[in-house]
């Protein structure tokens, strides 16, 4: 089991915050390791808080301190607001399509599907020649961040990636790559957080006493793993192109589907 947790760990650390899709992968690697049911669906989710926490703790400063000047900064406000309008979007359709989601989507077909999908959108957004007007999450605006969380709103079927989603909203709403980058993660904490709360809430009956420990150690190696990848994509996205991720995706679904086929 110590080995399952650790793998399912990296792979949810390092893969949830570039847009390669989190869940399509621990979906993948879940079905591949014969970890599946319930009880692994509720973990793979529930490890995204230590992903969570990364982000977290990379921008503690900046979070804090619009936290608390929120009462005097109009920037301040605004930071929070574009985050909290950004994350309506997905929330509603989330909360009321939840069950419905893990039941039906939740299926390596579907992913490697989404994965395909992705990768043309990604190949197809990043070759637009846009011209960005915002350089910093403060400066959002109202429209844009409501954009960007319809995009979001893609990232509901498992594979298709809600960071690939908002990042492509938000170049395509007129945010350059780093600011799109920065957008997605903090959008992140709140998504992510109601997401996994509510799956808790829904299915507690699913998870034992023995399992809390296993938990624990998959999002302390998830929150490591997540927090060197956030790092490296910030930096990455500054300086490249999104399209490697577009064919690792491409290669990923259409693998996927052949080994299906086969099987």
């Amino acid at each position: 089991m110590l080995l399952i947790v650790v793998l399912l760990g990296i792979v949810e650390g390092l893969t949830e915050f570039i847009p390669v899709s989190s869940t399509g992968h621990l979906i993948l690697v879940g079905h591949w390791i014969g970890y599946t049911g319930e009880t692994a669906n509720t973990f793979k989710i529930v490890i995204q808080l230590g992903a969570i926490l990364a982000v977290v703790w990379e921008y503690r400063k900046e979070l804090i301190g619009h936290l608390l000047t929120i009462g005097s900064s109009r920037s301040s406000r605004r930071y929070y607001l574009n985050i909290f309008v950004a994350f309506l979007p997905a929330a509603l359709l989330g909360f009321l399509f939840h069950e419905t989601i893990k039941e039906y989507l939740f299926q390596p077909r579907n992913v490697a599907l989404a994965l395909i999908v992705g990768a043309i959108l990604i190949w197809v957004v990043d070759s637009l020649p846009l011209r960005p007007r915002t350089h910093k999450v403060e400066g959002l605006s109202f429209p844009q961040s409501l954009g960007v969380g319809f995009a979001q709103c893609a990232a509901l079927f498992p594979g298709f990636s809600r960071s690939a989603a908002t990042i492509l909203g938000g170049l395509l709403c007129g945010l350059d790559r780093p600011t799109a980058a920065r957008f997605s993660f903090l959008l992140a904490i709140p998504t992510i957080l109601g997401a996994t709360t509510l799956d808790l809430v829904r299915s507690s009956e699913n998870l034992r006493g023995e399992d809390l420990f296993w938990i624990g150690v998959g999002f302390v190696v998830s929150f490591f793993a997540a927090w060197g990848a956030v790092r490296w994509f910030l930096h990455f996205v500054s300086h490249h192109s999104l399209r490697v991720f577009a064919v690792y995706r491409l290669i990923v679904g259409v693998v996927v589907l052949v080994v299906l086929r086969d099987s």
